[in-house]
């Protein structure tokens, strides 16, 4: 899988901290159940470095992690250096949190670093014990329609995707089996081979992609058939979560694992979530339609100035940093 960075990214993400029961937050019986939960601490952050003279006017966007239903997120420490002027926090979409770092001088041959540790508690999900009563949305609200729509590299509204995803579900009977169709078909008809990225038609086309083409097939199978889905990304990887509603009318987000071991409706997974979303418009980067928002950098250039070297910080510390109080 892809993750796309405009500058260097530093990763060394592993999940070494031992997997303990905690406490969990409230859950409805029909929608995904919250098992037992690992607990990671994970730095975020930026280095930047002016080289050959100094920089000015610099403007650093790196994503950070987000409260759901199956994370946890408290932040545990943090350091600024002086020579930072701002550090700010915007979310877009409500599924994506960047901390968003403005440097306005740094002088030749100087450092500057922001670093955020974050408590992250993952939850493994497991499916609910009856599906018969959950239903695809009749009245999708305004929050979901962009989960409903073509977003880059999801072609739900291709016209051979839409005949596919329509003669995969006809004889099903209820709309938890009519995503699962989808779902075995994306697994049993498309190989998992690792390449360039590509769209979902062209995946389709080709029989074959890695997890973001098997995820993106999904979502746009589960699209053309007005089921809601998205993307959610993890480090290395990436999985999609369809959305039912119970027969009391509360909507809730199914994972399931498109690329690796089956797993229909729930998520063995321990890997701390970065974002969910596959549409998505950063007002740093005017213009572009982003299908994962990125670390980004920009900023002024005057005649003198010299080149930042920047480092995008994304790692497992293993154990709690001196407290922030």
């Amino acid at each position: 899988m892809r993750l796309y960075f405009a500058f260097t990214l530093l990763i060394a993400l592993a999940t070494t901290a031992s997997a303990q029961q905690q406490l969990r937050p409230d859950v409805s019986r029909n929608g995904p159940q919250l098992g037992e939960a690992r607990t990671q601490f994970i730095q975020f952050g930026i280095e930047i470095t002016a080289k050959g003279g100094s920089v000015n006017g610099l403007i650093c966007t790196v994503p950070v992690p987000l409260d759901w239903p199956e994370q946890q997120i408290r932040v545990v420490a943090e350091h600024t250096d002086d020579e930072i002027t701002k550090v700010s926090y915007r979310t877009l979409s409500d599924t994506v949190k960047q901390m968003r770092v403005e440097l306005a001088h740094l002088d030749a041959g100087k450092t500057a670093k922001v670093l955020v540790t974050y408590e992250v508690r993952r939850h493994l999900m497991t499916a609910p014990k009856n599906t018969d009563e959950l239903r695809i949305p009749a009245k999708p609200g305004r929050d979901l329609r962009i989960y409903l729509g073509p977003s880059p590299y999801i072609d739900s509204t291709h016209s051979k995707i839409r005949k596919l995803a329509k003669d995969t579900i006809q004889d099903k009977q209820t709309d938890w089996q009519k995503v699962e169709a989808i779902y075995d078909w994306v697994r049993d008809n498309i190989e998992y081979i690792n390449g360039p990225i590509k769209s979902s038609y062209q995946a389709f086309k080709d029989k074959n992609g890695d997890c973001e083409e098997l995820t993106s097939l999904f979502i746009a199978m589960c699209r053309a058939n007005k089921i809601p889905a998205r993307m959610v990304w993890v480090p290395g990887h990436c999985y999609p979560e369809f959305y039912l509603e119970d027969a009391d009318g509360k909507g809730h987000w199914f994972p399931c694992q498109a690329a690796g071991a089956r797993s229909f409706g729930a998520m063995p997974e321990w890997r701390p979530i970065l974002q969910k979303g596959d549409n998505f418009r950063d007002p740093d980067r005017r213009g572009k339609k982003l299908r994962y928002v990125s670390t980004f950098l920009t900023g002024k250039k005057r005649a003198g100035d010299g080149s930042p070297s920047v480092k995008f910080i994304q790692k497992n510390v293993g154990k709690p940093p001196k407290p922030l109080f």
